[in-house]
């Protein structure tokens, strides 16, 4: 595994309370084991990782490797069985209760029944926010996702890439520092999957967001990160932290350079482990 940070024995006290600040999801020595009707079955195995605050980092590995267990366990939404996770610096209960953190699932996931804007109000009506605030934070996240004009539209009467769209604007209204996503664009076609790719570029360097990302593309991955986490078939472990070093500012073009090549066959190489790996 790359040497991406020093263990907390390690670093001087000035050095781990510097690196604690500036990090939003602290992980050491995470394990998780489900218990089933035919035993134990080992998830996640002693995961360290240290995201920073404006970081775009992506998960990616095998099926059934423990990229969306990861996921789930940032959220708050599985509970490790051993070792310690912190995001903003508290508990992912703390954090979740706090709504510190935005969730995109692999599908839309909108209401039918209602129109897209009240579709993104929702969490602001669990909140219990004023009218007034809730038309704003609609108004201001439908134009960041290039949907203003669409409030009263049905999610039926939209495409599936503004579905999605549609789905990260209801996670950015509450205004989270952290926002998970979960595959978002993997049911996509692979035209709208770059054009989401490149306004997702776009949204994060406008709204300068931590964003943590599960993908099987490595191309998406590459393309999208700073950096990517290689995990192992199961139990899951982290294999490598790959720093990718492009600029923010970057387009689809970037994926001919060699520069790019060079951080994808580092992926695949991650990857092999056994396991044949598709694009």
């Amino acid at each position: 595994m790359s040497a991406v940070f020093k263990p907390f024995e390690e670093r001087a006290d000035g050095q781990q309370n510097a690196a604690n600040a500036a990090s939003v999801i602290d992980i050491r020595g995470l394990s998780l084991t489900f218990e089933t009707n035919d035993g134990p079955v080992q998830a996640l195995s002693n995961i360290d990782l240290d995201v920073k605050r404006g970081d775009f980092v992506s998960f990616i590995g095998p099926s059934g490797c423990g990229k969306t267990t990861l996921l789930r366990v940032i959220a708050d939404l599985e509970q490790p069985t051993g070792g310690s996770i912190t995001v903003n610096r508290v508990s992912p209960e703390e954090a979740r209760l706090a709504r510190a953190y935005g969730y995109v699932f692999q599908a839309a996931a909108l209401y039918p029944w209602r129109t897209i804007a009240r579709n993104v109000a929702l969490p602001l009506e669990i909140m219990g926010l004023p009218k007034a605030e809730r038309e704003r934070r609609i108004a201001d996240n439908l134009a960041l996702v290039n949907l203003a004009g669409f409030e009263k539209k049905y999610p039926w009467q939209l495409s599936g890439g503004m579905q999605q769209r549609a789905s990260i604007a209801r996670a950015l209204a509450v205004e989270p520092e952290l926002l998970l996503m979960d595959e978002p664009f993997g049911a996509l076609d692979e035209i709208v999957r770059d054009h989401l790719n490149e306004q997702l570029l776009k949204l994060w360097a406008k709204t300068q967001k931590t964003v943590v990302f599960v993908t099987h593309s490595i191309p998406e991955a590459v393309f999208l990160s700073t950096k990517i986490v290689v995990m192992s078939p199961r139990p899951g472990r982290v294999t490598d932290v790959i720093d990718c070093g492009f600029p923010r500012d970057r387009t689809l073009d970037i994926r001919e350079t060699p520069e790019f090549l060079e951080v994808a066959a580092r992926v695949r190489n991650g990857l092999r482990a056994g396991h044949s790996y598709e694009d």
